[in-house]
This record gives structure tokens, C-alpha cells and sequence, in this order.
């Protein structure tokens, strides 16, 4: 089978994850354009294929390459709809997400969690609604020997100003980072505390009133705390 190879810096969108008046977060993710062309340069435009189908009324992604003895291998996910089409969207989402299990741009997985704290970016409120006002791209990125582990990265904004930067074998090198006792959970931490609340029937009020914290004001620590004592509560009574 042809080696896959890693994402260029260019190839790889940098989005905001979580917005804080303290910082934001950064997400690093490939688009579907990304995709076709490495599998293009890969495999060649007649090397691969892509097949759509409804199943139990979510929009699936088949993406098949022909490897060297002429066998078609296949890959299969699911998408999800974008907020702004959803069948263009959900049909996106699963192509990318198929072509992640082939093995395109799976280093992403391995990104170190992006904190980019409030001096470093501008945040302005707008009715009632925090707003980043800066864009953000890659601007270096280097792996492993495997080609499968991001080992060092680095962030810029629109006026190529460096805001984040990060060699994992010395985490402490111009490493630009948040400790966790100010640090925000993140999107899929909060989605986890608010499943395990509603399994043990705890509400936000009685988490003020143990933790002195609100959802919207969580940290790390505490949601390590905090789910500690949910693991170890029982269900509620239906």
C-alpha cells in the first residue's frame, strides 16, 4: 500500500474551539479540498473513489483506493450537518471523516491542546456574545520519524505574530500555555460533565453551591474534581 503522507503547514485551518474573556482555544483541522488532492497525488484521479448512501437516515461517506495488485480497500464514516447547508455539510463532513480513517491527516489527533491567552489575541463582546476578532494559521509544523506524531508547531495571526509555539520534546520551550486551575475545559469536556449531571440527576446549582463555580466559569482542575465526585454518585431514580 502507498504511504500517505503528512499535512503540509498550508494545508492544515487553524478555528477557534472555545471563547473566554481570559483567551480562546485553537482547533487545527483539514478541509475536503485537502483530501481530494492528496489522494490525487497519491493514488492518482483514477485510484480512488467516493460513494454516498443513506443509512437509518444519516448520510454516510465510502472512500475506496485501488492498491498496487488492482484490490479496491474501503473506508467508511458518518458526517454531520453544518449550520449553514445540511446535506452539503453532512456530505463534507463524511467524506473527511472516511478519508481520516484511510489515514489522511490522523496526526491532527495528536495536537496538543491550544490555549492562546487574552494578550496575545483581540476579544470584543457584542450583544452580549464574545467575538475573536483575529485569524490564525499554521505557519510551522514538524513530526516524529513515524510521520504520525505533530512534534513541534507554531501558530501566527493576519499580522504573522507568533501566538503559540511548541516543541513536545521540551514542552517549556517557547511554549505559549494556560495552567489548569484558569485553563477552560474544552467543548467535548463540558458535553462529558453535562451527560454525567444528568445521569445522577445533579444540578448547576448544587455544583455553585459545593464548588463556588458556574458552568460557564469551569476549569480544568475543577472539572477533574467535580467529575471525580459525579463518577462515584449513583444514578437518579427514574
Amino acid at each position: 500500500m502507498k504511504k500517505i503522507r503528512e499535512l503540509r503547514a498550508d494545508e492544515i485551518e487553524v478555528r477557534v474551539g472555545v471563547v473566554r474573556k481570559n483567551g480562546i482555544s485553537l482547533l487545527l483541522y483539514k478541509d475536503a479540498r485537502c483530501d481530494m488532492n492528496i489522494l490525487d497525488e497519491t493514488f492518482g484521479i483514477t485510484g480512488w473513489k467516493r460513494h454516498h448512501e443513506l443509512i437509518n437516515g444519516s448520510l454516510f461517506c465510502t472512500v475506496s483506493i485501488r492498491d498496487e495488485n488492482g484490490e479496491w480497500i474501503s473506508k467508511q464514516d458518518v458526517g454531520v450537518e453544518s449550520y449553514t447547508e445540511a446535506v452539503k455539510g453532512a456530505a463534507s463532513d463524511s467524506f473527511k471523516r472516511a478519508c481520516f480513517n484511510i489515514g489522511i491527516g490522523r496526526e491532527l489527533y495528536t495536537a496538543p491542546f491550544i490555549w492562546i491567552p487574552s494578550d496575545k489575541v483581540s476579544i470584543a463582546e457584542d450583544n452580549g456574545k464574545l467575538k475573536v476578532r483575529d485569524s490564525f494559521f499554521v505557519s510551522y509544523i514538524s513530526y516524529d520519524e513515524s510521520g504520525r506524531v505533530i512534534k513541534s508547531l507554531e501558530i501566527r495571526n493576519q499580522r504573522k505574530e507568533v501566538v503559540y509555539q511548541i516543541n513536545m520534546e521540551n514542552k517549556s520551550f517557547g511554549q505559549i500555555s494556560q495552567p489548569e486551575k484558569t485553563r477552560p475545559i474544552s467543548d467535548y469536556r463540558m458535553k462529558k460533565l453535562q451527560d454525567e449531571m444528568q445521569r445522577t440527576g445533579v444540578t448547576e446549582q448544587q455544583i455553585i453551591a459545593r464548588y463556588h463555580v458556574s458552568l460557564a466559569n469551569i476549569t480544568e482542575i475543577d472539572y477533574k474534581r467535580i467529575m471525580n465526585a459525579l463518577k462515584k454518585t449513583g444514578s437518579k431514580v427514574a
